[in-house]
């Protein structure tokens, strides 16, 4: 397995390799000052080689280094969320809990495999405890809307995100002890949809998808994405339990909630008024900026494995 990863790693450092030095000249090239696009390309190539570098150390660490990776962007992503969304002083105790009990306990939960109460704690006891602590307090101003933002809080940046660890506790037969190659697919293929359907959309977009929520988004960018990521699942088969045609559909399908996860995300930023949900990454906005697309992708490609492939 670490030779597979090994192979992946350099392959990725590769391309950043190539991005960096395309970057560079037409740079070079360009008349001064700079376009706002080279500067934002050059950004995101440096935000990337700081995310590469990150989940290379995470790798070597194994379950170890998995775990509290995704516990601390559950943390940075939970915190942006609770920072555009409105709370007031009675819901205090609620958030406090959100962060020191809910993320410890469900990575808790990842850590020991204990599947049953993971895929239940937040959906279910969080869903209902919370709102009820706030009504403890009196404090009617705006219920359901802070309480429905809290809810929608741990769904998306933890509970959602804790299912990419959680695909190290699945028993795939044949597949014993591999399981870290199954994050390295899910994240390459779905971040690498990003980029394809960017790419896509920039070289032949004409018609938006939906323009009142992400204007940039097209079909032409969509279709494109999904059609080449799909590609790049299949190629990637070997570092998986799943054939080549297997791992196209699977890819085209967390390749597809990816997007729509996207879609629901900057569906809340246009509600808050807000471009990005943080500045955490220069270049990438914040930390939900560049995990919105594992927030749906992430439990439908955990249940799919488990479903299909585990014993």
């Amino acid at each position: 397995m670490r030779q597979e990863i090994s192979i992946l790693i350099i392959g990725l450092f590769v391309v950043l390799t190539t991005a960096s030095a395309t970057a560079a000249v037409l740079s070079a090239r360009a008349p001064k000052p700079l376009s706002a696009t080279l500067v934002n390309l050059t950004q995101r190539i440096n935000a990337w080689w700081v995310m590469v570098a990150l989940m290379t150390v995470a790798f070597f660490f194994g379950r170890y280094g998995m775990t509290i990776l995704f516990a601390l962007i559950s943390f940075a992503a939970l915190r942006e969320f609770v920072t555009l969304t409105h709370s007031r002083r009675s819901d205090h105790w609620v958030l406090l809990g959100m962060f020191g009990i809910v993320i410890p306990f469900q990575y808790w939960l990842v850590w020991t495999a204990w599947y049953g109460l993971f895929v239940i704690f937040i959906p279910v006891y969080c869903f209902l405890l919370m709102p009820a602590i706030t009504a403890l307090h009196g404090d009617t101003e705006r219920f359901l809307e802070r309480v429905s933002a809290q809810q929608w809080a741990i769904m998306i940046s933890v509970y959602c995100v804790s299912h990419v660890p959680a695909l190290l506790t699945l028993n795939v037969p044949g597949f014993e002890g591999r399981n870290l190659l199954l994050i390295a697919f899910l994240i390459i293929v779905v971040q690498g949809s990003d980029v394809l359907q960017y790419i896509f959309g920039k070289l032949f977009g004409k018609h938006r998808f939906s323009p009142n929520v992400s204007p940039s988004k097209t079909w032409e960018g969509l279709i494109g994405g999904l059609v080449a990521s799909s590609l790049l699942g299949a190629l990637l088969s070997f570092i998986t339990p799943f054939s080549p045609l297997q791992a196209s559909a699977v890819a085209f399908v967390a390749c597809t909630m990816g997007f729509l996860g996207g879609l629901v995300a900057s569906a809340i930023k246009r509600d808050q008024g807000v471009k990005d949900w943080g500045h955490l990454i220069e270049g990438h906005g914040g930390m939900l900026d560049r995990t919105d697309s594992l927030v749906f992708a992430a439990p439908i490609f955990f249940h799919i494995v488990r479903y299909f492939w585990t014993v």
